[in-house]
């Protein structure tokens, strides 16, 4: 378990309820865009806890951002599939 929390700060990962604080959204939205596959975790630990690092959070920022916007979740899942997303939020 040491071994553990040593390698999460070396990355800095966050549990999913961090991860959604830190976004701006409930854990429950971000369990949802996991489902919706909009995002994977950065790792998942060997008790199967979703851990976000601090680009992880950057995606759930974009995905909030675009949805807010008005695109629908599938939507922007399709957007990141066929890689007409940048980082910034620019759609092609």
């Amino acid at each position: 378990m040491l071994a553990l929390k040593i390698v999460n700060e070396k990355k800095k990962l966050m549990s999913i309820g961090v991860a959604a604080k830190c976004a701006g959204i409930s854990t429950q939205s971000l369990q949802y865009y996991l489902m919706l596959g909009l995002l994977e975790a950065t790792e998942v630990t060997e008790s199967n806890r979703r851990m976000f690092d601090a680009s992880a959070v950057d995606r759930i920022k974009l995905i909030k951002k675009l949805n807010k916007s008005g695109y629908p979740l599938r939507a922007i899942r399709e957007l990141f599939i066929e890689g007409r997303i940048d980082s910034k939020g620019s759609v092609s």
